[in-house]
């Protein structure tokens, strides 16, 4: 995903596997309370296996451009299970042209996907109609940052006190693991579903999305779509957006003794970065969702990387800086880069030397749309019904504040999507990222009974 910015809101209680049953149990509630009760045993039976794969897979180093050995890995896997596997690979010619395509500057060659597809029986369920699912996971993960910092190894794979450790553990590995291991865990109970159930793992969603796109382009497609990304298994059906940017501020340059007649880029900037402070905090006073925890921090903006001057004693004549500017749920990220453009405008226009010398605007790499699935939609209402059955009270649902391949499906894929998985987005992305291996396991039970009720289908 991309980074999330958001007020800590600490860890959730664990999810354990209750169900919540009255003794007045009706004939169809006890059946589920059953099947429920089975998924679990078949789950725990297979935890050793489930834990030493995610091991091996943190393992597997899956950079941006070599999720290779990874993927392959992933394949294996699949294939193991009878899936029919597709190695579907993002190819530039394909995607180029197409409105969500964005160039994350990796290079394309072997950026591999993989789908497996379980294949339905087609049977017609008692109540309903059969409905194909996807359950998607990227691969690729983060760079480590000094490992120095790292307790151990970031492809270390340690357990410790019932965490998993290493880069992309959380985000999103485990995730993919949960998936997985579903469907293992239903091939164990002999169930077969009635229609097809696609399992996606796709490259460089960290940066823009290619693989998820790419399976859209080649029209992979189902029903509804469950990305598995670390929310604690809170149901996130509204995602924002976040485009990538550049600002380059002129100045002139001088000898630091005779600053007055120079221009410093520095102090210009500042101009630029009260204009884009006071934009997102209008931005946010105007915007209203209750699915936000904080009002304050839907579509942060945010500054990175700031380069300026090459001597101490040289007023400095350029600055450039790069960030990101989030894009409120709904908003065009046309709207959002014109909203960006104005306070540049505003800000050069109350200063004489920017006024004739005004910041200059780049959009690059990622840039994510926003993303929602109605909060009636089938595939929420289900995976809130199941989440209450399986847990004995109902999800948390909310929207996030980063950018996810949610949006490819929803935009572009006409597929309601939503983001629910095992992990906390506080633990990716930095230094000793992990995972509780309990929630990654109570994920596979609630993802395989997701399955049986979604898809339909028969037990032997």
């Amino acid at each position: 995903m991309e980074r999330r910015a958001s007020s800590p809101a600490g860890r959730a209680r664990r999810p354990s596997l209750h169900v919540s049953l009255g003794t007045n149990m009706t004939t169809k509630t006890a059946r589920s309370a059953d099947v429920v009760s089975k998924i679990g045993g078949h789950v725990d039976a297979l935890r050793r296996e489930l834990v030493v794969f995610l091991q091996k897979l943190v393992q597997l180093p899956s950079l941006p451009g070599y999720e290779q050995k990874a993927q392959y890995f992933i394949a294996d896997k699949l294939r193991s299970l009878g899936l029919v596997v597709d190695v579907v690979a993002s190819e530039l010619d394909e995607l180029k042209d197409h409105p969500a395509f964005c160039d994350d500057g990796v290079p394309f060659r072997d950026r591999l996907n993989v789908v497996g597809r379980w294949r339905g029986s087609g049977k017609l369920p008692k109540s309903g109609i059969p409905r194909s699912l996807i359950l998607n996971g990227h691969i690729d993960v983060v760079p480590t940052g000094s490992e120095t910092l790292w307790s151990e190894s970031p492809w270390s794979g340690a357990i410790r006190e019932g965490q998993l450790y290493g880069r992309g553990s959380c985000d999103m590995k485990a995730g993919v693991t949960a998936s997985i291991f579903a469907l293992e865990t239903l091939q164990s109970m002999g169930f077969r579903p009635a229609a097809d159930v696609l399992l996606e793992s796709v490259i460089g969603e960290e940066s823009g999305g290619v693989g998820t796109l790419t399976t859209i382009v080649k029209g992979f497609k189902a029903d509804a779509a469950i990305i598995t990304e670390p929310t604690r298994l809170h149901l996130c059906p509204v995602q924002s957006g976040a485009l990538t940017f550049r600002v380059k501020v002129a100045g002139r340059a001088m000898h630091a003794c005779m600053k007055p007649y120079g221009v410093s880029a520095i102090e210009k900037f500042f101009l630029v970065l009260q204009s884009v402070q006071e934009l997102e905090r209008k931005r946010h006073i105007e915007y209203k969702n209750p699915l936000y925890e904080d009002p304050n921090n839907i579509a942060p903006v945010n500054f990175g990387t700031i380069r300026a001057g090459e001597w101490p004693s040289t007023v400095p004549d350029e600055l450039i800086v790069e960030g990101r500017f989030g894009v409120l749920p709904g908003e065009s990220t046309s709207a959002a880069r014109e909203a960006m453009a104005a306070a540049l405008a505003s800000a050069a226009a109350n200063d004489p030397w920017l006024k004739d010398h005004r910041p200059q605007l780049e959009w690059f790499e990622g840039q994510f749309e926003s993303g929602q699935t109605a909060q009636d939609a089938p595939i929420v209402r289900t995976i809130s019904e199941i989440h209450a059955k399986v847990f004995g009270s109902a999800p948390v649902v909310q929207g996030v504040t980063y950018g996810s391949d949610l949006r490819l499906f929803t935009n572009h894929g006409d597929t309601p999507a939503v983001l629910y998985g095992p992990g906390n987005i506080f633990d990716a992305h930095t230094v000793n990222e992990h995972v509780d291996l309990e929630e990654v396991l109570a994920a596979t039970k609630v993802l395989a009974y997701i399955v049986t009720q979604w898809c339909g289908g028969d037990f032997e």
